[in-house]
């Protein structure tokens, strides 16, 4: 099987043995997968991760236990819980995302999507509807994500729609989430570094503002921090209204040091986010909700799948996707 393989310097391997389907699970053929600043972080050392990464996939499923599946194009919830754990069992929210034994889809004791093949648990499978395309399914896990920034806002009495929501960072997360929280009513405004990435969120209707032109401090009611770098808390710190709540998105490789006093004194709320609901992605992309399809920057085949990565890393890349 051929895959790309982080042991070192990333290279491409054809002698990579297929992941053996265990009971339950379903085997996978990648369609296509997309690169993320997470699979740039663990090209760089991030959890000391070795093997096969890739996340964001559509794919068609081979083998399953439930036949039903066979056939079916599908996306998948990256976290395989154990299935049995009291956060497998919760309901009202995807399961498994903070189970203690979970494999995580090329981050965490599972081989990923930057492959021929993968496996993945069939409760995890969505699938996907005839009228969405690859290059729109390929987006649901980090929408998913950008969707779950929804489920941290104030729900107050004015609700999220009177909220003012500042994204810190105009990276292809950082401008999902935009488009996400747009598409909720609430008053949102970019904020980055580069102009070509700002002038997509502001086609979509969204405001945007050079950091370089940003006046003030504590300005805003949410901060989003999806700059992808160790600065990026520190910035969003600054920009919060005091009582106000910073959502981080960041995960980078470096550690971070950053004087938290000002979190004490203006009493701001700092919430991790994670992986979202990869259900309501699909929902959302096949409603046309948000439309994805500006990111893409550029797309390679699995077998020049270490350029891809290299240009992936390129600053001001956008999505860069492997068509297997």
């Amino acid at each position: 099987m051929r895959a790309l393989v982080l042991d070192g310097i990333p290279r491409v391997a054809t002698d990579i043995e297929e992941p053996a389907r265990a009971p339950g699970e379903a085997l996978i053929a990648v369609r296509v997968a997309g690169i993320c600043d997470t699979d740039l972080q663990l090209a760089r050392g991030y959890m000391g991760f070795r093997g096969v990464p890739g996340h964001e996939m559509v794919g068609e499923v081979v083998t399953a236990d439930d036949v039903r599946w066979i056939g079916r194009r599908v996306v998948a919830d990256i976290n395989a819980g154990c299935g049995a754990c009291d956060d497998c069992r919760t309901r009202g929210r995807p399961p498994g995302h903070h189970c203690p034994k979970r494999t995580v889809l090329g981050i965490l004791g599972r081989s990923g999507a930057f492959a021929e093949r993968l496996t993945i648990p069939e409760r995890c499978l969505v699938e996907v509807p005839d009228g969405l395309d690859d290059d729109r399914a390929v987006f649901a896990e980090p929408l998913a994500a950008a969707l779950h920034v929804l489920d941290d806002l104030d729900a107050g009495a004015s609700g999220a729609s009177a909220q003012r929501v500042m994204v810190l960072g105009d990276g292809k997360l950082g401008l999902l989430i935009a488009f996400a929280v747009a598409a909720s009513g609430a008053r949102v405004t970019v904020v980055g570094h580069h102009r070509s990435k700002l002038a997509i969120a502001a086609a979509a209707g969204i405001d945007t503002v050079l950091e370089s032109e940003l006046d003030g401090r504590g300005v805003t009611d949410v901060v989003v921090e999806a700059t992808g770098t160790a600065g990026g808390l520190a910035r969003a710190l600054e920009l919060v209204r005091p009582r106000g709540t910073i959502i981080l998105k960041s995960t980078v490789a470096s550690p971070i040091t950053v004087d938290l006093a000002p979190a004490i004194v203006h009493e701001i709320r700092l919430i991790g986010s994670r992986c979202g609901d990869m259900r309501a992605a699909i929902d959302a992309l096949a409603a046309q909700r948000v439309d994805p399809r500006p990111l893409i920057a550029a797309r390679y085949p699995l077998a020049r799948a270490d350029e891809a990565l290299a240009y992936a890393g390129t600053r001001g890349v956008m999505k860069v996707l492997l068509d297997a």
